[in-house]
């Protein structure tokens, strides 16, 4: 489903008509909100495959919850692609910040009924640990929704924040299950 997701939001992305560097220099903006919206992507990607590795089971709960978090990816490109045309401008950038808030609340909430599902002394209970990334990326995403209305610049240092907080690879589940043993 991420997989489609990129491809929706890489489509998004208009050829610019001429030949010359100039007719890219418009594009410039799109592509840097395309580059942040990639690189969140490939973030949830990679969680979200490293968390259901670690699941065992799921129940209809856990389902809808991962529905829940496929709702607010899937309208990534829809805000990354008005945040880039109108290059970064308050609105575009508040509402890019409402769906980032709303993908961090839905990936929490998924990984809490995960971790309910199989027992808070389970090994995916103890990948998570107290999730501390977590709920500072909420707290920074609320900053940022702020932010754009001080100045578009500020909700994207703050989106950029989280962002480079979640590149420094967070290793808990693969250890927590390669020390299991599976």
């Amino acid at each position: 489903m991420l997989a489609i997701i990129i491809t929706i939001m890489v489509l998004e992305m208009k050829v610019p008509h001429g030949a010359e560097l100039a007719t890219l220099q418009p594009l410039i903006p799109v592509f840097l909100s395309y580059i942040l919206s990639f690189i969140y992507l490939g973030i949830y990607w990679n969680n979200h495959h490293h968390m259901l590795q670690a699941s065992r089971k799921v129940n209809g709960a856990i389902l809808w919850a991962n529905m829940h978090l496929l709702f607010w990816l899937s309208l990534v490109p829809f805000v990354t692609g008005w945040m880039g045309e109108n290059s970064f401008a308050r609105w575009p950038m508040f509402l890019y910040g409402c769906v980032l808030l709303g993908a961090a609340i839905a990936y929490y909430i998924l990984s809490r009924l995960l971790v309910s599902h199989h027992g808070h002394e389970s090994e995916l209970a103890k990948a998570f640990g107290p999730d501390f990334k977590g709920q500072i990326s909420i707290v920074f995403y609320v900053c940022g929704i702020g932010g754009s209305f001080l100045h578009p610049y500020v909700s994207a240092g703050f989106y950029i924040l989280v962002a480079a907080i979640w590149l420094v690879p967070d290793r808990r589940i693969e250890r927590t299950v390669a020390s299991s043993g599976e």
